[in-house]
């Protein structure tokens, strides 16, 4: 599939239901277990969404738009929910990541980008020169990964009471 800002938006508008959907009222061993180690649990993943909306695809966007300012994306901070999540709840967290993607949602709609927009370039600190095309579409499989994992780290937490099952559960041996 080629990219499509209405595409992208369709996807982009239904993440914060399904999240609510899925996390909401669970009890925490759902929502903040993870795989172990230093993996995320459901809540960490959340949190970190946040930081997304806070500091990435918008005013990477607005790096990318702007006409004559530096086009060098400021490095992003994959871990800062640990700390910007301290206190709060799940639920808490939902409604905040609910809040800031319906204003960014808006930002995006009413940026009423053309066509050869989505060419203009930003320099990103690890991979270089990217396109708005390129920043819009790793927003979009962004979420979709994060659910994914969501969703994995739950299923996790029954890997060991399906027994035998596991054989016939891809999401439990990673596929």
């Amino acid at each position: 599939m080629e990219f499509n800002l209405h595409h992208s938006i369709e996807i982009l508008e239904r993440i914060p239901a399904v999240l609510e959907d899925t996390l909401a009222g669970l009890n925490d061993e759902w929502t903040k277990t993870n795989e172990g180690g230093d993996t995320w649990s459901p809540y960490d993943v959340i949190g970190h969404l946040i930081q997304g909306e806070k500091t990435d695809w918008l005013p990477r966007m607005q790096i990318i738009l702007n006409e004559t300012g530096d086009k060098k994306f400021e490095k992003f901070d994959r871990f800062a929910q640990f700390e910007n999540s301290k206190g709060k709840s799940l639920q808490e967290l939902l409604n905040e990541f609910k809040r800031l993607r319906f204003e960014n949602i808006r930002i995006l709609k009413e940026a009423n980008l053309s066509t050869q927009q989505f060419d203009m370039e930003g320099i990103h600190p690890t991979f270089g020169t990217v396109t708005l095309k390129q920043l819009l579409s790793t927003w979009v499989v962004h979420d979709l990964t994060h659910i994914a994992q969501i969703i994995r780290v739950m299923a996790f937490q029954y890997k060991d009471a399906v027994g035998p099952w596991v054989e016939f559960l891809g999401v439990l041996k990673g596929r």
